[in-house]
């Protein structure tokens, strides 16, 4: 579960005179397990920096984060790393990994690191990249030398390796043939049937509709604060 309390971020431009820019401002929602919910606003509105202070990687300027009974907002790196190997998957638009390392073994660690042992996780990342068509004449390969779909692909088999309870979701449908998209939701769906809590980006109108529950308009949230 996702807990979200008056969550806000600004940014000081130290080469403009240290001028505060406000992007985030009295967010506040939850997200229940096996909920499936869209951030939605208009470009700029601030949902790609809400989703990265969510995994950790944009610090709050005030406010809470819960995954769980975990608070995110004031934790120390390492209790960041901890959150993220068990707790929180993350689907990124753009695979990036270390040069040289195989495709079957991108997609294992998160759940090496999450304790698995190297077989077992490898025998669980081959069972879901042969489920998004990864030919297995690559998964030896660098997936830095695939295609832009193949690596999106790869991307996607590394967040959904692991069962994590929270997820998120950054464009995951981008990019992806027909029966490839298809995949995707129906990995989403079998998330949420675990339980798990996603909060996901969808441009893909038709993908939003298939599988979120609802819908957060980040402008009217930071509306509603004003107002309250």
């Amino acid at each position: 579960m996702f807990k979200v309390s008056n969550l806000s971020k600004s940014f000081t431009l130290h080469h403009q005179e240290k001028t505060q820019i406000n992007v985030l401002r009295g967010i506040s929602f939850k997200v229940k397990k096996g909920e499936c919910v869209a951030l939605t606003g208009p470009s700029g509105a601030g949902k790609s920096t809400l989703m990265r202070m969510l995994y950790g990687n944009y610090l709050a300027t005030n406010g809470s984060i819960k995954i769980d009974s975990l608070e995110l907002v004031g934790a120390e790196p390492q209790q960041i790393l901890d959150i993220r190997r068990h707790h929180i998957g993350y689907v990124s638009q753009f695979l990036q990994v270390l040069p040289r390392v195989s495709a079957l073994r991108v997609v294992a660690e998160p759940l090496i690191a999450a304790g698995r042992t190297s077989n077992d996780a490898k025998a669980r990342a081959a069972e879901i990249l042969t489920q998004l068509r990864i030919p297995e004449a690559l998964w030896t390969l660098s997936p830095l030398t695939f295609s832009g779909g193949e690596q999106q692909r790869v991307n996607i088999a590394r967040g959904f390796s692991h069962h994590y309870p929270a997820m998120l979701l950054d464009e995951p449908t981008a990019s992806l043939d027909p029966e490839n998209r298809q995949t995707v939701l129906d990995l989403i769906h079998e998330a949420k049937t675990r339980d798990t809590a996603i909060i996901g980006i969808f441009h893909d109108q038709a993908a939003r509709d298939a599988v979120c529950d609802s819908e957060i308009e980040i402008n009217a949230l930071q509306q509603q604060a004003v107002v309250s």
